[in-house]
């Protein structure tokens, strides 16, 4: 068993199809509507992200109210995180730092709507 994929409301699809596939690289995988729901799926190989925006629905004001965080697998976090902060926008508000225990470097950067996405790089 695998994880398929997570859903998020998003107030602008276009704008956080951007923040996913133009700023942070990943890949756009499909787009529909179904029963008026806009819906764009972008990922990589193991799992995606599911974009979802209605007309009529309000995406919680407060970041992080109904979901923590969406974590993505990078390379290069501290080159990520260096062109998120000076060529975008987005906010890195937990700047990167290595988790000797784990094996990991981890930053978090807000994504359109508030919610919070974890990079995450493996060290070799």
């Amino acid at each position: 068993m695998d994880v398929a994929h997570t859903a998020i409301w998003v107030s602008d699809l276009e704008t956080s199809r951007e923040f996913f596939v133009d700023t942070l690289g990943l890949e756009e995988l499909r787009s529909y509507t179904r029963k008026g729901i806009e819906n764009v799926v972008v990922g990589g190989e193991r799992a995606g992200i599911q974009l979802r925006t209605e007309p009529d629905r309000t995406v919680p004001p407060e970041r992080r109210e109904r979901m923590d965080h969406v974590a993505l697998s990078v390379e290069g976090i501290d080159a990520l995180c260096d062109r998120l902060e000076t060529g975008t926008d987005h906010d890195v508000f937990r700047p990167p730092e290595t988790l000797e225990d784990l094996g990991v470097r981890i930053a978090f950067v807000e994504a359109p709507d508030g919610y919070a996405v974890e990079l995450v790089e493996e060290l070799g």
